[in-house]
């Protein structure tokens, strides 16, 4: 018995649970890709595998629903992993270890991937049921959205008839998504030069930071261990006699990073001043985001008397330059849509070893002037200190389209079964729907999805009331004439 064969609707948590038994990071989706192939084969379905692992998979229309257009049906096989200080799960070779609390399915100790594993279970259980009135539909299942919406970007789309596309990758019941921000990944390098030095040995934790996902909660203010590590080394400029061995912080470009460490040596003679300007930072960064990230620490520990290559002094100052320097979090609010970020990056993933120091950005923009404004600035800076920047993963906006017939229907449907209207908006995190709408001529697109809290982070949950019913809504949706 799995953690979640008693769940309504069965056929699809039960799915679902397929899914997270199965390991489907970004690039190295194709256990996943290969079961939704062999899932197509038992079914007697249509499908279509590129090398990449993308996958589409048609079912003709049921009685009655010949003449009717057909519906694409999309989401992303890859999942963010993330997991907790301890945790020992391989994502390339394990899957996730589920539990249910309350309304709630999560996993232990690691992300969950609701994103976007619910929309592959919802896609699954359509193309199973032998009961359910619809017209064509294609499944789209991608690689890679996760790390820059690859598998959008190369998928050949020549075996879809469709032009309205039900994108579910969302995260709240009730919104209908019409619009997105447009990105890209910026990966910045500055090499690294070392000398070797005796003195103090210690190690700087920042801890204990919420994260989250880089679109959905860069509004939230909540600070980035990559930055603040960043202003710790600043700290300590001009007080300390300090050099630098390591670091290294978050995971993924596109996630808040919660975690990043810092390896130091420090001349004996200037032990207590690093002590005090530690606690000093660590007090004030504690206050200053009191309400965002409650349980944020500054730990030092103390590795006694060593010998390590370090960065030398001029090296140093470059990298404490790029960290503080670069820009950070919110860069515009939207003028148009009150409340809607228009750009921002997020610093996700620092690593400094003994080759190089590494900065990867994810970038985000409604508009595509603004986003191109902002890689211009940090391919400046960091050119003007030696470094180098490649871009990678860019992607288009999506943008809302004035007339559509989907839209509409989906706001009747929605009507008609909850007595209040759905909330139609736009987002600042990005979906493959604007790569696709390059593919697809007029595509007619709405992203939704059930809700999830957490995403991107340890504390993902998928809610299960919620699962049911956005999955009651997608049967009356598909069932439009």
């Amino acid at each position: 018995m799995g953690v979640l064969s008693n769940l309504e609707p069965r056929e699809v948590f039960g799915y679902f649970e397929e899914i997270c038994s199965i390991p489907h990071p970004s690039y190295r989706e194709k256990k996943l890709s290969d079961y939704c192939v062999a899932f197509a084969r038992q079914h007697g379905l249509e499908v279509h595998q590129d090398e990449l692992g993308n996958v589409i998979i048609v079912k003709e229309a049921t009685a009655g629903y010949e003449q009717v257009e057909p519906l694409i049906i999309q989401g992303h096989l890859d999942m963010v992993c993330e997991k907790e200080p301890g945790c020992q799960i391989d994502f390339e070779k394990e899957g996730l270890k589920l539990a249910v609390e309350g309304d709630y399915i999560t996993a232990l100790g690691t992300t969950l991937g609701g994103d976007d594993g619910i929309a592959i279970a919802y896609s699954l259980a359509i193309l199973a049921s032998d009961t359910l009135e619809h017209p064509r539909i294609e499944a789209m299942f991608t690689v890679s959205e996760e790390v820059g919406m690859e598998g959008a970007g190369a998928i050949d789309v020549s075996a879809l008839k469709g032009h309205k596309l039900l994108n579910i990758d969302s995260e709240e019941e009730g919104y209908l998504l019409t619009s997105c921000a447009g990105g890209c990944r910026a990966n910045m390098v500055l090499q690294a030069e070392h000398e070797k030095r005796q003195g103090k040995l210690y190690d700087i934790w920042i801890k204990g930071l919420k994260g989250g996902h880089s679109g959905v909660e860069i509004d939230k203010g909540r600070a980035n261990s990559n930055i603040l590590m960043g202003r710790v080394l600043l700290a300590l400029e001009g007080k300390v006699d300090y050099s630098v061995i390591a670091m290294t912080g978050g995971l993924k470009d596109n996630a808040i990073p919660r975690e990043t460490k810092g390896s130091l040596l420090v001349n004996p003679q200037d032990t207590e001043k690093l002590e005090s300007v530690i606690k000093r930072v660590g007090e004030d960064i504690a206050k200053e985001f009191v309400a965002t990230d409650p349980d944020i620490t500054v730990i030092l520990e103390d590795r006694g008397v060593g010998e390590a290559m370090t960065l030398t002094e001029m090296c140093r100052r470059k990298v404490v330059a790029l960290i503080n320097l670069l820009p950070n979090g919110i860069q515009a609010m939207s003028g148009d849509i009150p409340g809607l970020v228009e750009t921002s990056l997020n610093l996700g993933v620092l690593i400094l070893d003994d080759k190089e120091l590494t900065l990867r950005y994810a970038v985000r923009s409604s508009v595509r002037t603004a986003k191109e404004y902002v890689t211009d600035k940090l391919r400046f800076l960091t050119e003007e200190l030696g470094g180098s920047l490649v871009i990678e993963g860019d992607y288009p906006a999506w943008e809302y389209k004035k007339d559509s017939q989907l839209r509409e229907d989906m706001i009747r449907v929605y009507r008609e079964m909850y007595g209040k209207e759905p909330v139609i908006q736009a987002i600042h995190a990005g979906l493959e729907c604007g790569l696709l709408a390059g593919k697809i001529a007029d595509l007619d697109a709405v992203s939704l999805g059930p809700d999830m809290v957490g995403v991107h982070t340890t504390e993902e949950k998928l809610s299960i009331s919620s699962t049911k019913r956005v999955w009651e809504y997608i049967v009356e949706v598909i069932k439009q004439k």
